[in-house]
């Protein structure tokens, strides 16, 4: 028979000897620090890679006009970097090589559209840098609307006014490159990498491999999402808006409420006019705001204007917004940079205090309140646009929030604007449709009944910008008032006054 083996003996014998082994010992304390040592790594290694996915940072400009200017208000995209929600603009590297991927698509580049730039910054004014998702993100902000140049002659430096409407910027073909550029075939992760780093850009490592296995082909899905939502305003279908104007409140139906425009009837998806002015704003809290006077609130106002430039409830910046909302509260409106005939002024001081002050001095009783449009004539589809089904949608977008709209109704006319920094407002009625101010005081039949808009050489006889030259026709916009919601008409006001008096009045406005 076998010899009996005292396995209790036997484990124990060598249980004693392992243990006893001072160089297994130190093993098995290397072995158990290397493996806590590894767990923190990989615990540091998750928490750098939840903030570089997570963070939500964008850079602080302590000069309040470079804020206005380049700062973000939220207009990036949110959510996660798989499903990106807000934002109509494409990541940063992607927005800087657009132009140079699809140069047939926008030669000239983005200055071409009205965007001005200035020495030293290599993104427009009006556009913002956020890093968001894992990917810098760029927005747009309220800059990009409300910033317009002005030049004396072709010759001149252009002057930049901030607060004044971007009366050269053309929105509309900007949201159609950017659309067709995106789609592009030639936009591939490779491409923006390699004509980035052309461009002087370091592309980190991370940052490739998420244009390769991410960010690229989100851009596309997102990009005909946003095409299929907003399409019939930019298909050719509609009258262009053109240089100056945007259609403030059809893209929000789509955007903010995911509306089928398809859906709605064709005369109200007709809704562009020309931007504001944003200067002043505090004598104008409790006036009808917006052209056709739909808000009483500037706060309100401001949020739904950033809704228009693609924030979303979850996006918004609102101390950014603060920020812009306190600058703009007393901004000044700029001062006319040409000459002023003294003496024509004075005479025109009084011609408006008698036939216009009524409804566009501050203090006024009729300034701010609602023209009924049987009463004012003009174009009707800009207030047609805006509906009573959309006032009850905007009233749900901040539910049980101190941001809920609660200002908004639907009007029946236009809005009696004040007229302070009028000579920066050009062109003139809520659709841009009068190009100077001496042109709103002839009879609607004299008006130009076809004009350029979006050049920025000032006019000194007229008060506007020069519509008429051949340099006006080959750089601005062609419009035609003789397209639907392009009308001339109405506004009656100061028609019948001799020349020598509507000289006398446009002098004076000058000063306002």
């Amino acid at each position: 028979m076998p010899e009996e083996v005292d396995v209790r003996t036997t484990e124990g014998v060598l249980k004693d000897y392992v243990y006893s082994s001072p160089v297994d010992e130190h093993q098995h304390r290397s072995r158990r620090w290397l493996l806590i040592i590894g767990l923190l790594l990989i615990g540091l290694l998750a928490i750098g890679a939840f903030y570089y996915f997570t963070a939500d940072r964008t850079h602080y400009y302590s000069n309040i006009q470079d804020h206005f200017k380049y700062g973000s208000i939220g207009s990036e995209p949110g959510g996660t970097i798989f499903t990106q929600i807000g934002g109509v603009l494409p990541p940063y590297l992607i927005f800087k090589t657009l132009p140079a991927l699809c140069p047939d698509k926008l030669p000239g580049g983005y200055s071409s559209l009205g965007l001005v730039f200035e020495p030293g910054h290599e993104l427009p004014i009006g556009v913002s840098r956020r890093w968001r998702l894992g990917v810098e993100q760029v927005g747009l902000n309220c800059a990009v609307c409300h910033t317009g140049t002005v030049r004396e002659s072709p010759q001149s430096p252009t002057q930049i006014v901030l607060g004044m409407p971007a009366h050269q910027f053309d929105i509309e073909r900007f949201f159609r490159f950017i659309e067709d550029a995106s789609l592009d075939d030639r936009v591939t992760a490779d491409s923006v990498i390699a004509t980035a780093e052309g461009m002087g850009e370091h592309v980190s490592l991370i940052q490739k491999l998420l244009l390769h296995l991410i960010v690229i082909g989100q851009l596309k899905l997102q990009t005909v999402s946003l095409q299929n939502r907003i399409g019939p305003l930019l298909n050719g279908a509609l009258p262009d808006w053109g240089r100056g104007r945007v259609d403030t409140f059809n893209p929000y139906k789509a955007i903010q409420f995911n509306w089928n425009l398809n859906l709605l009837p064709h005369e109200e998806l007709i809704g562009a006019c020309d931007f504001p002015s944003l200067w002043n704003q505090q004598p104008r809290e409790g006036m009808h705001l917006h052209w056709d006077g739909n808000n009483t609130s500037v706060d309100e106002r401001n949020l739904s204007a950033s809704l228009g430039a693609g924030v979303t409830p979850a996006t918004v910046d609102h101390a950014s917004l603060q920020r812009i909302h306190d600058w703009i509260w007393t901004l000044p409106p700029p001062k006319y940079p040409f000459g002023i005939d003294q003496s024509r002024s004075t005479r025109g001081k009084a011609i408006f205090d008698q036939h216009c002050a009524e409804c566009h001095s501050f203090g006024a009783p009729k300034t701010g309140t609602v023209e009924d449009i049987a009463s004012i004539g003009t174009d009707p589809h800009r207030l047609n646009s805006y509906t009573y089904a959309l006032t009850g949608n905007q009233a749900e977008l901040y539910p049980d929030s101190q941001y809920r709209f609660t200002h908004f109704a639907k009007t029946n006319g236009y809005a009696n604007q004040p007229l302070d920094g009028v000579w920066a407002r050009s062109p003139y009625l809520h659709n841009g449709s009068v190009p100077t101010l001496l042109d709103l005081l002839s009879d609607p039949a004299d008006r130009p009944k076809q004009f350029a808009r979006g050049y920025d050489v000032y006019d000194q006889h007229r008060v506007g910008f020069v519509y008429d030259t051949p340099d006006a026709r080959q750089n601005g916009f062609w419009y035609d008032t003789g397209l639907p919601g392009n009308a001339n008409s109405g506004h009656l006001f100061g028609t019948t006054l001799p020349l020598d008096q509507k000289l006398d009045l446009v002098e004076f406005m000058k000063t306002l």
